[in-house]
């Protein structure tokens, strides 16, 4: 039989023991709202500065909108199949290459692994395509099938930065003492991040799932693994601090400022140089590809001092 004390310890034990749980959990999780972060001093990336870009000569113009290659991963499931279509025929044709991988199949000839393991299909993706692909490019952007992305603006915000440094950025989330980029804006990764991440994924133990009470997702993983290299996450901007990756449709986006700041619904929402939307449907992704590329104003004449033009080939709009 348990003493009165010894049940009182056990008592205090358990509760303590549930209260530090509760306590990790919520604790856990704390999300940047409006470009603040508290008591975290977070990196922030931002595209050159127009004036900055006028002081540029032509040649070397082409030469640095020549240099950046863009490679993009859209990492999805079967649930997604009625994505895949949609995908090819819009904003992925301005990507310099661009690839679906697709898990949960019995068919996958890719990877023959446990569907449900994401972290294990994200590394194994990263180490194929860079294997594959690392000598040709020199960005690597991975979003979900349900993303929209405005290449020409990532090369924009890319354009004046060297890929030869490690590079890890997107939409930035604070998760306890992680800062990582989520999955839902997009990641991109210099190929110097690529050769970092590359070589720490033939390391079983720094990149093996770090998950302990419960499951972390694949971009916390990644963000845990590429620490171990001296990749840090950055927050990408427009030179009026705005996010221009976006984890939500712009239509909620713009619903969610009418709500708030009436006054300012354009200016305060979204980002002239957004890179991408996330949570479309397929139709929705047509129209955002109507509203980006197809749709002009007659006689108004852009006043771009920098063009990217089309991958050789490439039947974009």
């Amino acid at each position: 039989m348990v003493s009165a004390s010894g049940a009182s310890f056990l008592k205090g034990m358990l509760l303590g023991s549930i209260s530090w749980v509760l306590i990790t959990m919520f604790g856990q999780i704390r999300i940047r709202h409006g470009g603040q972060t508290g008591d975290h001093e977070h990196r922030h990336l931002r595209p050159p500065n127009r004036k900055d870009l006028l002081n540029i000569s032509e040649v070397t113009f082409m030469e640095l909108s020549k240099s950046i290659r863009v490679f993009c991963i859209i990492f999805g499931e079967t649930e997604d199949e009625s994505y895949w279509a949609v995908l090819k025929e819009t904003w992925t044709k301005h990507c310099d290459k661009a690839e679906l991988y697709v898990y949960g199949t019995k068919n996958d000839n890719l990877f023959n692994i446990e569907r449900n393991d994401k972290w294990i299909q994200m590394r194994k993706t990263y180490k194929y395509v860079f294997e594959k692909y690392g000598n040709n490019y020199n960005w690597f952007f991975l979003a979900l099938p349900t993303t929209f992305a405005v290449i020409e603006n990532l090369k924009y915000l890319l354009f004046t930065r060297d890929a030869s440094q490690p590079f890890y950025l997107g939409y930035t989330i604070i998760s306890g003492d992680l800062e990582f980029v989520t999955m839902e804006g997009g990641i991109v990764l210099s190929i110097e991040s690529m050769k970092r991440l590359n070589r720490l994924l033939d390391n079983s133990e720094n990149c093996a799932d770090q998950s302990v009470i419960w499951k972390l997702s694949e971009d916390k993983q990644l963000a845990i693994c590429l620490k171990y290299a001296g990749v840090l996450a950055e927050n990408a901007e427009d030179n009026e601090g705005r996010d221009v990756f976006n984890t939500k449709p712009i239509a909620h986006l713009i619903q969610e400022y009418m709500s708030n700041n009436p006054q300012q619904v354009v200016e305060s929402c979204c980002s002239d140089m957004a890179i991408t939307f996330n949570g479309l449907t397929p139709q929705k992704m047509e129209v955002m590809m109507y509203g980006v590329y197809r749709l002009r104003a007659f006689g108004h004449h852009y006043n771009d001092i920098l063009v990217f033009l089309p991958p050789n080939g490439s039947k974009n709009d």
